[in-house]
């Protein structure tokens, strides 16, 4: 018996990393049923019109704080997700620096009961630190799809991980095949250099900078791939901002260690001399650096050096990023909403494709976190996560009109030309004719259950904490075969 069909999708041009073609899309039970010539098409309960629109696989954002539990003046799990739905995004990566981090069940459990209001399907990154350590394996059980670590401080001050605990948990974790973000700045640099800005006077906005240089990401970028490598397990750059740490990625790679790594529309787009304008309203970590990153973070994206593009959606209140000492502005802006436009307008102006930009935004994060199949693509079977795209509409970004909280961006005034105008979660439309679908709140959920990350590879296991702290007094633990970039 045929299913009965919700929804048919007529007149568009899907489009894949590998082709855009035109297509009409069935949808029932939430699923992509059939792709294909209109005529094809199986009659249904509505239709969509999409003659001279493009249809995408909706945004997948792995990098988002949606700052509930603790700091609901700042965003919820509502507001934050409705801003999604208006941006294409149909699945995120929450971070765990809320209040209480998510570093232990009982404060997954909160985040989970936040999470109920989302509008757009949802993993949680938990917390990997010294105090988090010990029960990696229960945060998994409990729901969390993945872990980040704070290498480098930044919103909630959350201490970074030692060395030993990073280890440790890499460990753990190349055994069970989970990936960890990890914010990669050197919080020693960090802290003795703000100290001495702060010291001498200065309260200006490229102190953050002078305070955050390159190097900072260099040292700390290299020291987990170290470990990552060392160990086997899973890595993720977040928010890559410097063209000198590229080099390390390049060669990570050609050794074959499984790092994935983002960039933001901040570190391609902004620079410097915007912050000159902005002040405290662009301060972020790791900072917006001189021009001459752009460029390269660019070709990076095109070459696959960068794996994806992640938006480090991170909103606070005008007031508290407006203050006269840049040291006492909250870091970090909003951004899920205004990814896509930003990007679209930057493919309409040639410097990537269509094919590029869901690679970007789709296929690589889904691929990433185990999630590809029932996300990241149009096709039978998958879920129907679909951002509809008018790649000639033009708009002027306004930071009055965004659904986040936060009524403050650095994107305000900015033209764009390329935006969705529909956003369906799972055959459902979350927002429609660019208007958020308001009843439809709530109906995001967890993508635990369909998570499925490839096998585990890990190395140097009999030599892991775990290992030595079992083995008998006087009985050394079997080394295995060291990597490459140690012989």
């Amino acid at each position: 018996m045929k299913p009965e069909i919700d929804l048919v999708i007529r007149g568009a041009q899907v489009v894949s990393p590998e082709a855009i073609r035109p297509a009409s899309v069935a949808i029932a039970g939430g699923q992509v049923v059939a792709v294909g010539h209109d005529d094809l098409m199986p009659p249904a309960r509505e239709t969509l019109n999409a003659d001279g629109l493009y249809l995408l696989p909706g945004a997948i954002d792995s990098h988002v704080h949606f700052r509930d539990p603790g700091y609901p003046h700042k965003e919820t799990w509502k507001t934050g997700s409705a801003a999604a739905a208006c941006g294409g995004v149909t699945t995120v990566f929450e971070m765990p620096n809320t209040n209480p981090p998510t570093g232990t069940v009982a404060a997954l459990r909160l985040k989970q009961q936040a999470a109920a209001a989302s509008y757009v399907d949802y993993g949680i990154h938990g917390l990997l630190g010294d105090d988090t350590v010990d029960h990696l394996e229960a945060l998994l059980d409990a729901g969390v799809t993945s872990f980040k670590a704070f290498v480098g401080n930044t919103f909630g001050n959350l201490p970074a991980p030692s060395d030993g605990a990073l280890l440790e948990g890499f460990e753990k974790l190349a055994l069970l095949g989970y990936r960890t973000a990890v914010h990669a700045e050197n919080s020693s640099i960090l802290f003795r250099r703000q100290q001495k800005m702060e010291a001498a006077g200065r309260i200006d906005a490229l102190a953050h900078l002078a305070s955050r240089p390159a190097v900072a990401e260099i040292e700390a970028i290299g020291r987990v791939i170290t470990l990552a490598e060392w160990t086997g397990a899973r890595l993720h750059i977040a928010h890559h901002s410097a063209a000198d740490s590229l080099f390390l990625v390049r060669e990570a790679k050609r050794r074959g260690v499984d790092i994935t790594v983002e960039t933001c529309p901040q570190y391609l787009l902004l620079n410097t001399e915007r912050m000159l304008k902005l002040g405290g309203i662009m301060r972020v970590n790791p900072p917006i650096r001189e021009a001459r990153h752009n460029q390269p973070l660019w070709d990076a994206l095109v070459d696959g050096t960068i794996d994806m593009i992640a938006t480090d959606h991170a909103p606070h209140t005008p007031e508290e990023k407006q203050r006269e000492r840049i040291w006492d502005c909250d870091c970090g802006f909003p951004g899920v909403e205004t990814q896509m436009p930003l990007m679209l307008t930057e493919i309409g102006r040639g410097r990537a494709t269509l094919m590029d930009y869901v690679r970007w935004s789709a296929v690589a994060p889904a691929r990433a976190w185990g999630i590809y199949g029932p996300k990241g693509v149009i096709a039978p079977g998958a879920d129907a996560d679909i951002a509809v795209v008018d790649m000639n509409r033009t708009a002027v970004i306004s930071q009055n009109g965004l659904q986040s909280i936060s009524r403050i961006s650095p994107w305000h005034g900015r033209a764009v030309r390329g935006c969705p105008i529909h956003t369906l979660v799972r055959g459902r439309f979350v927002m429609r004719e660019g208007r958020l679908v308001s009843e439809a709140a709530g109906w995001g959920r967890s993508v635990k259950e369909r998570q499925q990350m490839p096998p585990a590879r890990p190395r140097n296991t009999e030599l892991s904490t775990a290992a030595i702290l079992t083995t008998p007094p006087g009985v050394p633990p079997n080394a295995l075969p060291v990597p490459e970039a140690q012989r």
